[in-house]
């Protein structure tokens, strides 16, 4: 698996992969954008409020909270960054895996690919599941003192792991023998979403992680498929 994510790090080069590497950014951007602006007008809405005391006027309070919801605001921008690019990367999941096939797999059938309900849908339940796990693992986190960097990684392994092999394997075998051969390939699938979720807790890394998971995985399931690699 470590060689199949350095051949997708070795094709971020080409012109598919980095068209889709900024398609994908821009899209998280401009969605939590968005939702950073709807936050604002929120924050807008705190009422302001003074009270006295012993003759002394004091009415920073709404500035405080202001303040304190923007920082919550950007902390919640940063958590939802890669979640956010995870919608996205699904409609451009077929490029990425027809560059890593034109240059390693030549030769193979076209596939039907995943309708625009289908992709969004996907991507919107994954991008749920990944929220909700990382949410409970806040919570443990607390609890887990020294080990609490292994709760992350195992969470986030498992998901990202399963959510990005059955993509890759689905495109060409559908979804149902796709889950049946993730099941087969476990230790292959978790050790590659493993090292997508070390990439996720890198800034700047993480943002380049979702593009390099379709290339390696797709690797991964023509490795457990036995096509032949012209290179």
């Amino acid at each position: 698996m470590i060689g199949d994510v350095l051949r997708a790090v070795g094709q971020l080069g080409d012109r598919r992969f980095l068209r889709v590497f900024f398609l994908s950014i821009a899209g998280a951007a401009a969605l939590l954008l968005s939702l950073l602006w709807l936050w604002g007008a929120a924050l807008d809405l705190i009422p302001q409020w003074s009270f006295s005391v012993l003759g002394f006027e004091i009415g920073f309070l709404d500035e405080a909270a202001g303040a304190l919801g923007w920082v919550l605001g950007a902390l919640a921008a940063a958590f939802l960054m890669f979640p956010a690019a995870a919608i996205f990367i699904g409609f451009f999941l077929e490029d990425i895996a027809a560059a890593v096939e034109a240059r390693h797999y030549p030769g193979l059938p076209t596939t039907r690919g995943a309708t625009f309900g289908e992709t969004l849908s996907d991507g919107l339940l994954f991008a749920g599941a990944l929220i909700a796990a990382n949410l409970l693992a806040l919570a443990i986190y607390p609890f887990a003192g020294p080990l609490a960097p292994f709760v992350f990684l195992g969470i986030n392994a498992w998901l990202l792991g399963r959510q990005y092999f059955e993509l890759a394997a689905g495109r060409r075998i559908g979804a149902r023998a796709a889950r049946e051969l993730r099941r087969k390939e476990g230790s292959t699938v978790l050790t590659g979403g493993l090292l997508m979720a070390i990439g996720l807790a890198i800034p700047v890394v993480n943002f380049a992680a979702p593009v390099i998971g379709v290339a390696a995985f797709t690797h991964a399931y023509h490795r457990a498929a036995g096509t032949p690699r012209a290179g």
